[in-house]
């Protein structure tokens, strides 16, 4: 008698969060053929105790040292072993997996995805920071690892599909799409009047707050620009952006001969989380599928720039090199707290990346994570200086 085929080992960081949970949904269809070695929440220690005894996971790991009582009281009793803290997250990241689910949003997710690199094993990028503050040392260390990265974000995802098997040497150009966000067809007037309350009512996809105030000023779409830039290795030039208010179309890709080849779907995580999830196969999801007869047209748009400043800002940034894309980063997310909390108006999200770019003393080429958080760190001191100034 001969053991079965062993089951997928899988981890998941960030499992509460809205990328995790459409992951969870999709693990609990495939519970029979997996073990699920961790389970990394950020504060919400009633879902991810939900999660861990649904998916008979190993470990469930909070990032909230406050709530780790909380877990453990939760949990008492399944088997499932319980941690906290960002050293104990880290240590999630490390443990041996096929397959990780890298969702921890922010800076606060570079370390245990670069751990899950380490494994040499299948790693869901759903984190744009990896790539975006740390491209070059968390490319470095895939390299180095023998890892395979399998980017989760609906346009990469879009564009690695795209792409199949053909020769990176016969691609003209990428064209990443944009919904437009709750501002597509503001004015200038109207977005500098606008409330957190209006700019979180995204037109086509349910996502986190963060995510969703980030569509609404573009700079999801600039961090996607240089989040492609790194991962297909592509110049500014070649990486274009449509916007589609429909979301139907995902990522195009164009080559030298003419051709376009896309991806399309519904807006709906799940799917390009099944493709990594079952890559290089192919699994069933419940998502719903495209009508096209009902959807009858589907338009495009130039982006504007003007309007929405952080995704001109982000092309200056992938021409600029060095620490530019880790200042970007760290100053829209202090810039999205401090609108979500009032304390700049909606524009201000641009023109704070912007004057905090500005302010860098210096632009040094990253070479390990140390100076990727150290240059995080400089880039919220500065963010928070330039509101200062603001309010001043």
């Amino acid at each position: 008698m001969t053991d079965g085929p062993r089951r997928r080992r899988i981890s998941v960081l960030g499992s509460t969060g809205s990328i995790g949970t459409s992951t969870v949904d999709l693990l609990k269809r495939i519970a029979d053929d997996i073990t699920v070695r961790a389970l990394v929440g950020g504060q919400n220690a009633q879902l991810l105790a939900q999660q861990a005894r649904e998916l008979k996971a190993e470990w469930a790991v909070i990032h909230d040292e406050t709530r780790y009582e909380e877990l453990k009281a939760l949990l008492d009793g399944s088997g499932v072993r319980v941690a906290a803290g960002r050293q104990a997250v880290i240590e999630a990241g490390a443990l041996e997996a096929d397959w990780t689910m890298a969702a921890i949003t922010g800076a606060a997710g570079l370390a245990p995805t670069l751990e899950a690199v380490k494994n040499g094993n299948a790693v869901a990028l759903a984190n744009k920071e990896a790539l975006v503050c740390a491209g070059d040392v968390m490319l470095q260390a895939v390299k180095d690892a023998g890892a395979t990265l399998l980017p989760v974000d609906s346009e990469h995802n879009a564009i690695a599909q795209s792409l199949g098997d053909n020769d990176p040497a016969s691609v003209e150009k990428i064209i990443l799409t944009a919904s437009g966000g709750p501002f597509r067809t503001a004015t200038r007037e109207e977005m500098a009047v606008a409330t957190p309350e209006q700019a979180l009512k995204h037109p086509t996809w349910s996502m986190g707050a963060k995510i969703t105030i980030d569509s609404a000023s573009m700079a999801n779409k600039g961090l996607e620009v240089i989040e492609a830039a790194r991962l297909f290795g592509l110049d500014e030039q070649q990486i274009d952006v449509l916007v589609h208010p429909q979301s139907a179309v995902h990522g195009m890709v164009r080559y030298k001969d003419g051709s376009f080849v896309a991806q399309m779907g519904s807006a709906d995580m799940r799917i390009p989380i099944s493709h990594t999830l079952a890559w290089p196969t192919r699994m069933e999801t419940p998502c719903e599928r495209l009508d096209f007869a009902k959807m009858g047209t589907m338009t495009f748009e130039e982006a504007d720039e003007t309007r929405f400043i952080p995704l001109r800002l982000a092309r200056q940034v992938l021409r600029a090199g060095g620490m530019a894309a880790t200042v970007f980063s760290a100053a829209n997310e202090v810039a999205v707290e401090a609108f979500l909390d009032g304390r700049i108006r909606f524009l201000g999200i641009g023109e704070l990346i912007d004057a905090s770019l500005q302010a860098m003393p210096s632009n040094p080429e990253p070479q390990e994570l140390d100076d990727i958080y150290e240059w995080d760190r400089r880039g919220r001191e500065l963010a928070r200086e330039q509101i200062a100034r603001m309010g001043s």
